[in-house]
């Protein structure tokens, strides 16, 4: 009896997180795989520390001449309104440039950009591999290096959502003014 009554509110809770994730129409349904890679501050963060949070992640690197200059302005944005707005979600950038993006490497970046880093991190440490099967596995997006000597990188322009599951559901367009303001849209619905 006692396990029944147990059961009973965990398929609510169940029922109200599938509501919420049609709600937003998720367009992806991929599990992120698991990591530990090192922050700017040279601190190590996992998968399993971001359990139970929504996150927002992307793709950059620090000498990106290409997008980054664009995305991370708008990454900034996506940031200060969900602050306003008093809505708790974090935000995870990958470095796809791991040998020359450093910590201290990202930490100039980040207050040349005047980043919060009160919920948003940029991790590094990882081999080029690494980084290439997470985004082509975990996000479903392709990432190659330039040819030798180049610095310059193909990397994804997407902002994607993971739920508190470690689920990517949903990617946006980093690059567009609107899916920037639904992403706001987004994550109220479901914070």
């Amino acid at each position: 009896m006692m396990k029944s009554l147990l059961f009973i509110p965990l398929v609510f809770v169940l029922v109200l997180i599938a509501c919420d994730y049609k709600e937003i129409e998720p367009n992806m349904s991929e599990k992120v795989e698991d990591f530990e890679f090192i922050t700017q501050d040279n601190e190590k963060l996992s998968l399993k520390d971001l359990a139970g949070e929504w996150w927002i992640a992307n793709f950059m690197y620090t000498n990106c001449t290409q997008v980054c200059p664009t995305m991370i302005p708008n990454m900034s944005s996506v940031q200060n309104k969900l602050q306003d707005l008093n809505l708790n979600a974090k935000i995870v950038s990958f470095s796809v440039d791991p040998n020359y993006d450093t910590p201290p490497v990202l930490r100039e970046y980040v207050e040349e950009y005047g980043v919060d880093l009160s919920t948003w991190t940029f991790l590094t440490d990882y081999e080029f591999s690494d980084i290439k099967r997470l985004s082509e596995n975990s996000f479903k997006t392709s990432l190659d290096k330039g040819s030798s000597g180049e610095t310059e990188f193909a990397h994804s322009t997407g902002f994607f959502l993971v739920d508190p599951h470690g689920k990517v559901i949903k990617r946006y367009d980093g690059m567009a003014t609107q899916d920037i303001k639904l992403i706001i849209e987004d994550l109220k619905k479901v914070l």
